[in-house]
């Protein structure tokens, strides 16, 4: 409680100073904020994700796009680049795109969906082609190399061997709903006038400020969103603004959709008993972006929920949520961080 008024003190002089520039030796996690930029921008960063998307439907690892020492993980669990996870069954990388670039780190992360075939068992038939919703982190080095490649993939529900019934999961399969989006809010692209926008740091607080909050939620703690605030959960929205909501169906094992606020005072009381390995992954301070993981424990059913969630921050609060999530081994590590870290439940600014 001390944290998250601690906290909430901060974001709220953040709110009321929006527009106003920070001091350039502020620091995040202890890690000084002045970088040299790298040297690969926007679209270039942006044109990674798609080079990147297309070797590995083509199952293709070149020099050209990756360095000798690339590393590779896929759910938490560090892999051979090139024949193992989504390596061996992308059969197309078309689909859905939302992707934030990190200028300053040389990162550029995304929301993206894939097509995958895989089999009905291991020695089955193949099945169709399906969507899979894909959380993505690429590292690009000054050479123009590919240096470390961090993926979170939510397959569908599939039944083994010949069983043809309906999935007994309540929800739409990730990747297809993902991909139903069709394209990202409008929103996500746009910039942030230069006199409002927030620094690096305000970015990762607020960031973290909703994991605060998801974090042993009391229902009387401090919320840091808009009104007209929209999450959207594996291509499901979970949360809308009252006019939105309105109109929207129940969801399956959640009922009726609440405000982002509403649900966190009434609904999310006691659900995650710790958020950890929080790891700021990019930060586009021109359109207010910040794009995190971290680690949803539930002890008391023993998983933990393993994400990629991006928030879009203006005037210091959130007004848009997007994530891909997979359950996942309770008390799992990303497969970056060192075991300290894993278990910490402070953020931390990847460089």
């Amino acid at each position: 409680m001390i944290r998250q008024l601690r906290l909430a003190s901060t974001l709220a002089i953040i709110a009321a100073t929006a527009g106003l520039a920070a001091p350039a030796s502020a620091q995040v996690a202890g890690v000084p904020l002045e970088m040299e930029p790298n040297t690969c921008d926007r679209a270039c960063l942006e044109n990674f994700v798609e080079r990147y998307l297309q070797a590995m439907s083509d199952g293709t690892v070149s020099d050209d796009l990756f360095a000798r020492s690339v590393r590779f993980t896929e759910n938490g669990v560090e892999l051979p680049l090139g024949n193992e996870g989504l390596w061996a069954t992308t059969v197309s990388p078309e689909g859905y795109r939302l992707v934030v670039p990190d200028v300053t780190t040389g990162q550029v992360t995304a929301l993206v969906t894939v097509q995958e075939q895989a089999n009905s068992s291991a020695t089955g038939p193949q099945r169709p082609a399906e969507h899979v919703g894909l959380s993505l982190r690429l590292r690009i080095d000054r050479e123009g190399k590919i240096t470390e490649v961090e993926q979170i993939a939510a397959r569908p529900d599939r039944p083994l061997g010949a069983a043809t019934g309906p999935s007994t999961d309540p929800f739409p399969a990730t990747g297809a709903a993902v991909h139903a989006i069709g394209s990202p809010w409008p929103g996500y692209l746009q910039a942030v006038p230069e006199a409002e926008r927030h620094t690096r740091a305000e970015l990762v607080e607020v960031a973290n400020a909703y994991f605060e909050a998801v974090e042993r939620n009391t229902g009387n703690d401090y919320y840091p969103f808009t009104e007209d605030c929209l999450r959207l959960e594996n291509g499901m929205i979970a949360a809308a603004s009252d006019a939105e909501r309105a109109a929207l169906p129940d969801r399956p094992a959640f009922g009726t959709v609440q405000t982002c606020k509403g649900q966190f005072e009434t609904s999310l009381i006691g659900t995650v008993t710790s958020v950890r390995d929080r790891r700021v992954l990019a930060v586009d301070e021109e359109r207010g972006i910040v794009f995190a993981s971290a680690f949803f424990d539930h002890r008391p059913i023993n998983w933990s929920w393993h994400l990629g969630e991006l928030f879009k921050v203006e005037g210091g609060m959130i007004t848009r949520i997007e994530a891909i999530f997979i359950r996942n081994t309770y008390g799992m590590c990303s497969g970056w961080s060192t075991y300290a870290q894993c278990r910490s439940e402070e953020v931390q600014d990847v460089r």
